[in-house]
């Protein structure tokens, strides 16, 4: 990614498709260039979460609200350290935010962190066309990034494929720190941060659990000198296919029948654990309204989602897997992707969406309860 901090005003921009698609508009956030993965996400609210959520990494967000940045940018809402998508992209930007948390404009933000983005052009019609055809790498190029068509296409086909790319080490901490509990302490976790939202933590601590995140190439000797009552392993970025050490050190995990939650990239990390394949979707999930339904108790709920890649289990069947019985919990109403796993012989479970959910819902915040219970049952 190349950039300069000149603000968007009326510098011309473009998008391009690696299928040979371009959207012409105005620079919004940093001006230079930049590459990933374009996906779409339907939030109405909630930008300044997904922004600095690290399962982003590496992807080009297209908002489908059409009017973004209404609220400004806040220092308390989020996610991680920083902005974490590769680029934004926006139909309407706000031309003056008013929140009473805000501090700044979010295109200010974006140039402070060099963000390139691109506004002014038809984001519904770019949805449809990545609904269609599917998530694909592309560019945005504004300024004097700006070539010829051919030479910009050339240039985003070049970019590397999100299948087969290994991306939490980049994005996960490089030391270990603790979240400690609100009130009294009634809970360890060792929770591996694989991409870990800010979030997460702090729900488990309100619920009395001291956090110890740990790096994601945390061993099973470093997960146990925490003396865990739990181990939790969180949403990321990339293709899960790639993580082999995950996967090894929730197996280990598994063996010694540790109560354990995974969210999201932590799902799939449980699905190869379990010996079930993962696989690329079309398009993916992510926004805040998209139906799930809870199989062991039948509720609907509405949920946040973030994820391209998905296990592959059967929803018919009780599976046998090495670490005993396993039953998909979860199901996504739209399309049957498995949006949750549970062993029924010991206490261990995933979701392939957010709980956490800062920006809402929150249908499914009781799933810490219910990690709660699982470490509760064990110690009696």
């Amino acid at each position: 990614m190349t950039t300069s901090t000149r603000g968007a005003g009326k510098v011309p921009a473009v998008l391009v498709l690696e299928d040979g698609r371009i959207f012409r508009g105005r620079a919004y956030g940093a001006v230079g260039e930049t590459f990933g993965e374009a996906v779409f996400s339907t939030g109405m609210t909630g930008y300044q979460e997904t922004l600095t959520d690290p399962s982003y990494d590496r992807q080009i967000v297209v908002a489908t609200a059409p009017q973004i940045g209404n609220t400004g940018w806040n220092d308390e809402d989020d996610e991680s350290s920083r902005i974490w998508v590769s680029g934004y992209v926006v139909r309407d930007p706000a031309r003056v935010p008013s929140n009473w948390r805000a501090k700044r404009s979010l295109d200010e933000e974006l140039v402070a962190q060099g963000v390139v983005g691109i506004s002014g052009i038809d984001t519904r019609a770019l949805t449809r066309h990545l609904r269609e055809r599917g998530s694909m790498r592309s560019g945005i190029f504004s300024g004097e990034a700006i070539a010829s068509d051919p030479e910009l296409l050339a240039r985003v086909q070049a970019q590397p494929h999100m299948k087969g790319a290994s991306l939490y080490e980049e994005v996960a901490t490089k030391e270990a720190y603790v979240v400690p509990a609100v009130g009294a302490k009634r809970f360890t976790v060792a929770a591996i941060d694989l991409g870990i939202k800010g979030m997460t933590p702090q729900r488990m601590a309100e619920r009395g659990i001291e956090v110890h995140v740990l790096p994601a190439t945390a061993t099973e000797d470093d997960v146990y000198a925490v003396s865990p009552d739990g181990v939790f392993f969180s949403n990321g970025p990339g293709d899960p296919a790639t993580a082999d050490g995950p996967v090894a050190l929730m197996s280990a995990v598994l063996e010694r029948r540790t109560p354990l939650f995974g969210i999201c990239f932590g799902n799939q990390i449980l699905g190869r654990a379990l010996g079930f394949g993962t696989y690329k979707l079309k398009y993916g999930h992510r926004g805040i309204n998209q139906p799930v339904q809870d199989r062991t108790t039948g509720k609907i709920e509405v949920t946040a989602h973030n994820h391209g890649f998905a296990v592959d289990a059967p929803l018919d069947k009780v599976s046998e897997t090495k670490f005993g019985r396993a039953e998909v919990s979860h199901v996504c109403l739209n399309d049957d992707v498995v949006e949750g796993l549970q062993l029924l012989d010991q206490p261990a479970f995933s979701v392939q969406y957010h709980p956490e959910a800062a920006a809402g819902p929150h249908d499914a915040a009781y799933l810490f309860d219910r990690f709660v219970s699982l470490m509760e049952g064990q110690r009696a």
